[in-house]
């Protein structure tokens, strides 16, 4: 019987890359996201018939996660693995003119949303048979260094691996496994303005590599392909040229 995985943020970018690496290697994946449209592109496109369920699902409001793990146990009975990808960004905004309204999207997405998937999928792993199984959290390179003018992406990518942390310590005795993946310009719709140039940290604007997304997919299917006693606490992924690891 394939394994089942719930995977947010699955219409598009690095969720949709992600969902169809793990269809294509035989998993049952719950499509979650809040375009209806966009899920049934990703599921069309894998070929994947009944191994492909897509739910409505926005993260930022409980009733719906509450919703999505709900539809996942009533039909397939047990969950493998959370992919907690869903997320949002304020781009180019300075620190003093960023609106509450904004701020508060992004908190309520990035790091509320997917608090409240990991608790859900806590309380589901937790008492199915065999119990356990892996958590994903999309940390991003945000989570260690910041670009100017992203302060509300940042603060909250930066708080992910604080849940990652805390997840991987509460859910030992759970067999839980709760690691993070720190992605660094994968192309998707959200990163190809970089090959056209972006702030960067000396006030200049340059153009960036990107790679190709669906390496992430096949890097987040590996975190997610070891057993249970075995756990990648964090993994970064990144085109190899981007600036990242000196001085900018």
């Amino acid at each position: 019987m394939s394994r089942i995985a719930i995977i947010t943020g699955a219409g598009s970018g690095i969720g949709k890359a992600t969902a169809l690496a793990f269809l294509k290697d035989g998993w049952r994946v719950a499509l979650a996201g809040r375009r209806q449209d966009a899920l049934e592109r990703t599921a069309k496109e894998s070929g994947a018939g009944e191994r492909a369920l897509c739910v409505p699902t926005d993260v930022a409001k409980q009733a719906s996660v509450q919703a999505l793990f709900a539809t996942v146990k009533q039909k397939w009975g047990r969950l493998d693995v959370l992919f907690n990808n869903a997320g949002v960004n304020a781009p180019g905004t300075s620190l003093e003119e960023l609106s509450l309204e904004k701020w508060q999207n992004v908190v309520d997405i990035n790091l509320t949303g997917m608090f409240l998937c990991m608790q859900e999928a806590f309380k589901l792993m937790k008492d199915q048979n065999p119990r356990g199984g892996h958590i994903i959290n999309n940390g991003s390179i945000s989570a260690h260094a910041p670009r100017p003018g992203s302060v509300a992406y940042t603060a909250t990518k930066h708080a992910v691996t604080g849940l990652t942390k805390t997840g991987a310590l509460d859910g030992r005795k759970y067999d839980i496994a709760v690691g993070q993946v720190d992605i660094g310009n994968a192309r998707t719709e959200m990163a190809e303005r970089m090959a056209n140039g972006v702030p960067q940290a000396d006030g200049s604007i340059k153009p960036e590599p990107l790679m190709d997304v669906d390496h992430v997919g096949q890097a987040v299917l590996h975190m997610a392909g070891f057993p249970i006693e075995t756990n990648v606490l964090f993994l970064t992924i990144k085109a190899t040229k981007m600036p990242f690891e000196g001085r900018g």
